[in-house]
């Protein structure tokens, strides 16, 4: 663990590669089953029209990952990097098309000599095995790269599930976790924090069943309520039903539990998250994130809390390193 007192991206980084590895997030056009019509066509009731990638450089093709990879560095331009970046496949659902096509994008980014492994953000029911041996091929392919999948659980509680229109039940997500680890590949899940209806007690039984499984990272997301979303729908109509949190502090608390709670070995990649400016429209004080962190911080040291102070092993340490 760094100074932070939990396992940061960042200190794995550091111990693995030497240097800070930045995420180039990428909008590589795919869909989403949510929104295709398979399952629905609104997304999700929090997924803005960006598909979770409002922030990511536009891929058209494969043969313009160069150029596309550039124009995400020229962003990172005003920050420190280093020389390897993550090409971070973000928007929609990207393993929502033909083998073919997949192969041709992961290959032509894994290719890229400033690429040090991608990230694949999709949905556990868009796993089928021809995808997951497309993945172990490639991660064969290229052994000194990295190929981690990143699963949308955002919550255990079935009700919430079908609530945000999730799409799958939680034993789907289990059993792509299962597939992932047999083939030896990172799985980082998401988890929202705030999600309508949701207790503390709620989201600390999500941080807890995910101890339980074979998982190497995760994102702990503040809840963000964006524009022509329905869930801004709802939260206009009824603010108070939406905000499980009453401020930024509140939110900490929650955040340092989970944090408490989950798995030592377990790398989190997130504490809040991002959402545009103006998109936004609950919570504006998570628009300072610099101050969400200090917090964050400095109230983890007043508590004395670290990652798995909480964590009963019951022999499930470092689950994720032994498929």
């Amino acid at each position: 663990m760094d100074k932070k007192l939990y396992y940061s991206l960042n200190a794995y980084c550091q111990e693995t590669f030497g240097e800070k590895l930045y995420k180039i997030a990428l909008n590589a056009g795919f869909t989403c089953p949510n929104r295709d019509g398979s399952l629905g066509t609104r997304g999700c009731i929090f997924c803005s029209s960006g598909g979770s990638g409002d922030f990511a450089e536009k891929l058209s093709s494969p043969e313009q990952i160069k150029e596309t990879l550039a124009a995400g560095k020229e962003r990172l331009s005003g920050k420190k990097t280093g020389s390897k970046y993550i090409a971070y496949f973000q928007a929609y659902t990207n393993t929502y098309a033909p083998v073919s096509h997949l192969e041709a994008i992961y290959d032509a980014a894994l290719s890229e000599e400033s690429v040090a492994g991608i990230s694949i953000a999709t949905r556990p029911d868009c796993l089928p095995k021809e995808v997951l041996d497309l993945l172990k091929k490639l991660q064969k392919s290229y052994p000194d790269k990295f190929i981690w999948v990143e699963l949308g659980l955002q919550t255990i509680k079935e009700e919430t599930a079908t609530f945000i229109r999730r799409g799958y039940p939680l034993s789907c997500f289990k059993e792509a976790v299962t597939n992932l680890h047999a083939r030896k590949i990172p799985v980082i899940v998401h988890l929202i924090l705030g999600l309508p209806g949701e207790s503390h007690e709620d989201m600390l039984a999500s941080v807890s069943y995910l101890n339980s499984l074979p998982i190497w990272g995760v994102k702990l997301q503040l809840l963000h309520i964006l524009k022509e979303t329905d869930l801004a729908d709802i939260y206009l109509a009824n603010p108070d039903f939406i905000c499980s949190f009453k401020d930024k502090n509140d939110y900490i608390v929650t955040l340092i539990d989970c944090i408490e709670l989950l798995r030592p070995d377990i790398v989190i990649h997130r504490v809040t998250g991002d959402a545009p400016r103006k998109l936004l429209l609950a919570p504006l004080w998570s628009t300072d994130k610099k101050g969400v962190l200090n917090t964050l911080h400095h109230e983890m040291k007043l508590r004395s809390a670290y990652q798995g102070k909480c964590f009963i092993t019951e022999g499930k340490e470092n689950l994720w390193q032994s498929p």
